[in-house]
């Protein structure tokens, strides 16, 4: 479970589509109280910034869109509460970087 620090434009096409996943899932989780992934770091983190991690699944789906993918998942922006910053990092973005860079995949980072 993973949301990156990173431009998705940065990402390739699988860390970009697989975030957007993950996004909807953590949104699930905080906004509906499900169970699933709830005491996950990745959740965690994003506990009080739902601003954030909605503005995040707009700039994901602006480059997919930029790619040509279509998008019909929207988020509930009344929900989008609390700061919209994401500050806390599992691994900087730098790290995030090397650890995409190790992964061998078209990432460019």
């Amino acid at each position: 479970m993973r949301i990156w620090d990173i431009s998705p434009g940065r990402l390739c096409r699988s860390h970009l589509l697989a975030e957007h996943r993950e996004i909807h899932a953590i949104w699930n989780i905080l906004t509906l109280g499900k169970k699933g992934y709830s005491g996950h770091p990745e959740t965690l983190r994003w506990k009080g910034k739902l601003k954030a991690l909605f503005l995040r699944h707009e700039a994901v789906v602006k480059e997919m869109e930029r790619r040509g993918f279509r998008h019909n998942s929207q988020l509930d922006e009344s929900l989008a509460t609390g700061s919209p910053v994401q500050d806390k990092y599992l691994e900087t973005p730098e790290e995030q970087g090397e650890i995409l860079r190790k992964k061998g995949c078209s990432c460019k980072v």
